[in-house]
């Protein structure tokens, strides 16, 4: 019997990656020195610009 990994929605696949590489740009900034509030607001919208970008770039075409 060979056991397959659950179906994942590409839209949550494109959330959890935006999601941790976010937060990893936000941990950096917060590491390097950036302001609290700047770094919050660069985090956001980079969430949002890897969220669109892997919900449509990130599905492989089947053959």
């Amino acid at each position: 019997m060979h056991l397959r990994l659950p179906a994942i929605d590409p839209g949550v696949k494109a959330f959890l990656w935006a999601l941790v590489l976010a937060l990893y740009a936000w941990g950096f900034m917060l590491a390097v020195g950036v302001d609290k509030g700047t770094a919050t607001i660069v985090g956001l919208i980079s969430f949002g610009a890897i969220f669109l970008y892997v919900r449509v770039y990130g599905e492989n075409e089947e053959a």
